[in-house]
């Protein structure tokens, strides 16, 4: 029988996470390499990667404090890769706010990000000693298999032929991984078993691959005032995503000649007609509906890993509830 103790709420741990954020000390000289890094924590993202950790930590105890430093590490992590990422794709903008190098340069992006890698393995160095290897273990390793990703990723803008499979393990690497990291770290600094901590990991993966997906779908389908991106980004990207993948599979030779045509024309349209006309294929291929099963499915096979943990149903309400926030979001 697990242990009766009061479990934080969802606003709770969020407000522990924002507080703890804001006391992070980037306070080394000069001032110019610091600033970049407090603009992009400071641009209120969700925050999921250190709520999961303190939630996951908070199913097996009440006292979450030994989880906060690696917390803090993972989402100083996550902002870094976010910052590179824009860099490398030389977005605009990032939660509606200008990018890190076009706000400063891209030297300057270059630079805070190197610095924000140090810093999170600073914190993550903060663990309690009993934790401290396996918590630096599987970070490290989350941390290369990111890279990974992130390479398929930019190897996919260079091929016409990315299958469906491929793509799947793409954003496992380079999403789902670092929140399956983030609940398995939380799990067992709380006291998880190694039962327990695994199936957290495999609840991450799952959850993270149907989270990438339904950012594939809302950066076609949502509301740039909202999604915080310029929406048809991942479009004028040629980027492989789900639904371009899907796309171009049951396409038929006219819709395939659309696509090939915006793809490899350079001029003689606008952003908005290209985005325009690919979405139109989308609407008329039903990608919306389709990318809709596949998350659905992720997500419930996600769900089926939680029942399989061994402890109380009752102490898993929030970690369920943030998931279910992830999944209804508009941003």
């Amino acid at each position: 029988m697990q242990p009766f103790f009061i479990m934080l709420s969802t606003e709770e741990i969020l407000t522990i996470v924002e507080a703890e954020i804001a006391r992070i000390p980037f306070d080394m000289s000069p001032h110019s390499l610091c600033e970049p890094i407090e603009y992009t924590l400071s641009l209120c993202g969700k925050r999921i990667r250190p709520s999961m950790t303190l939630l996951a930590c908070n199913v097996y105890s009440d006292d979450i404090s030994e989880a906060i430093k690696p917390a803090l590490g993972l989402e100083v992590f996550h902002n870094f890769t976010l910052l590179h990422d824009d860099l490398m794709d030389m977005a605009d903008k990032r939660r509606n706010k200008p990018t890190v190098h076009k706000k400063w340069s891209t030297n300057a992006a270059v630079l805070s990000g190197d610095a924000m890698v140090i810093a999170a393995y600073q914190l993550i160095g903060e663990t309690s000693k009993p934790f401290l290897k396996p918590t630096l273990d599987i970070f490290s390793q989350t941390a290369m298999e990111i890279c990974c990703g992130q390479q398929y990723d930019m190897d996919f803008e260079k091929r016409d032929d990315v299958s469906e499979d491929e793509y799947m393990e793409m954003i496992r690497l380079k999403t789902a991984v670092l929140i399956a990291c983030s609940l398995k770290i939380g799990a067992m600094i709380g006291g998880a078993s190694e039962t327990d901590a695994d199936g957290f990991y495999r609840f991450g993966i799952n959850l993270g691959l149907a989270f990438q997906l339904q950012d594939d779908l809302l950066d076609v389908y949502g509301d740039t005032d909202t999604f915080g991106k310029n929406i048809g980004g991942d479009i004028l990207c040629d980027k492989k995503t789900f639904l371009l993948i899907n796309a171009v599979n049951l396409a038929d030779n006219e819709q395939k000649a659309t696509m090939e045509y915006f793809r490899n024309t350079a001029n003689g349209f606008t952003p908005k007609e290209k985005i325009r006309a690919y979405t139109e294929i989308y609407n008329n291929l039903n990608i919306r509906h389709i990318t809709q099963q596949k998350i659905n499915i992720f997500f419930d096979l996600a769900m089926e890993e939680l029942k399989s943990l061994s402890v109380d149903k009752d102490s898993l309400t929030e970690l369920k509830k943030f998931a279910d926030m992830l999944m209804l979001r508009e941003s």
